[in-house]
């Protein structure tokens, strides 16, 4: 094992556990036992009964965050199932707490089973304020988020889908003015076409940023195509507007950014040359399509990826905390595409243009203002959307 690894194992291991549950208020006498549990809570739980409403007010459901999983997706490591998994959840509670002071709360669902994952989730939903799928492997994460938001009346929101895509469109965003590249004009190249490559295509073609090349193992994705997961399929009727053929080579020659979800090794300096003043966002993990030497002796412009010794680290840990704290904080129904948008332009605009440069694209992965900044443009747009219950 690397030093890393060792220090992580032997913390988790002093530790057992990142979170814990704190009181907000100390039973220390038979007053508080009365108000707290019996005979007084009655009343709390008359008052929800009449009027579900009530219970954001009366309980922790307002600021509570389910972080789910059924461990198929874990990080790098892939299908390593639930109870492997929980070290992740736990880290992502903690993140949650630390950088949103949102509560979180993970829970491992041991199924495969897409019918059975959407029941447990939707039936435990009334304890929270929102919930938050993690690592579920791609295709069926689009239909169990389908499924849940047709079911559940509080936020639901994969991470992995479209937490990655609003820090990448707020990377681009930056990166576009820092090469004077003119949106709405842009070859944009995406590597890996499962949950966040799919996440990442739809929003940059919300946004307007251009043409976008969706490639996946076979290479370049186009309407027609057979064996399209249900995410290519909706993508390809939107995107690949000249219904171009060929590898990711082709697909790169001429293009304005390459953005990686892939695996490591796939893109070389020379592929990186054939691009116009490229911008590179390498992202798979820990080792990316290429390394940003490697692309910048390519002749990129501006090279991003998700680590975190490098400039312009690509993480969705800038996004999740505030997208949950603005949409908890306003009673929101749903995050819609709106909301995705406005998180993506506030944290791009949270980069001066004094500071905006090929090596200052976004702000740092532990910038304790990213949640707030995002969570105030998601509040404003939903309660502008009418998705916002206060």
């Amino acid at each position: 094992m690397s030093t890393i690894a060792e220090r992580s194992l032997a913390l988790h291991g002093q530790l057992q556990g990142k979170i814990e549950v704190i009181s907000r208020k100390h039973i220390e006498s038979p007053e508080d036992l009365s108000l707290l549990y019996t005979p007084g809570v009655a009343e709390p739980c008359l008052r929800i009964q009449a009027d579900e409403e009530e219970s954001f007010r009366l309980t922790r459901r307002a600021n509570l965050v389910a972080v789910i999983t059924d461990g198929t997706a874990v990080l790098g490591l892939g299908d390593i199932g639930p109870v492997a998994g929980m070290p992740v959840m736990e880290g992502k509670c903690a993140l949650f707490k630390e950088l949103g002071g949102v509560d979180a709360f993970p829970i491992c669902v041991d199924t495969k089973d897409t019918d059975k994952l959407v029941e447990t989730i939707a039936l435990i939903s009334k304890s929270f304020g929102g919930i938050n799928l993690e690592d579920i492997a791609a295709p069926r994460c689009f239909e169990v988020e389908r499924r849940l938001k047709e079911r559940c009346d509080i936020p639901v929101f994969h991470d992995d889908q479209h937490g990655t895509a609003i820090v990448t469109a707020a990377a681009l965003l930056n990166a576009v003015k820092v090469t004077g590249k003119e949106m709405g004009k842009l070859r944009v190249v995406i590597n890996g076409a499962g949950a966040a490559g799919c996440a990442i295509g739809k929003l940059l073609i919300s946004m307007g940023f251009g043409n976008i090349i969706m490639c996946d193992i076979h290479g370049i994705i186009c309407e027609g195509d057979e064996g399209l997961t249900s995410g290519q399929e909706e993508l390809s009727h939107i995107s690949n507007l000249g219904h171009e053929h060929g590898a990711l080579a082709d697909a790169m020659k001429g293009a304005d950014a390459f953005i990686g979800v892939s695996r490591p090794g796939l893109v070389t300096a020379e592929m990186v040359s054939t691009m116009k003043e490229g911008i590179v966002f390498a992202m798979a993990n820990p080792t990316p399509e290429i390394m940003p030497e490697e692309a910048l002796k390519g002749g990129a412009a501006v090279v991003g990826t998700g680590r975190s010794d490098y400039p312009n680290q690509i993480n969705n840990v800038l996004v999740f905390p505030g997208i949950f704290k603005g949409a908890l904080s306003v009673r929101a129904r749903e995050i819609t595409e709106g909301m995705k948008r406005q998180a993506a332009q506030a944290l791009a605009d949270m980069i001066s243009p004094e500071e905006l440069s090929p090596q200052c694209i976004l702000p740092a992965a532990l910038d304790r203002r990213a949640a707030d900044t995002v969570a105030r443009a998601v509040a404003e747009e939903a309660v502008r959307s009418g998705v916002a219950r206060v």
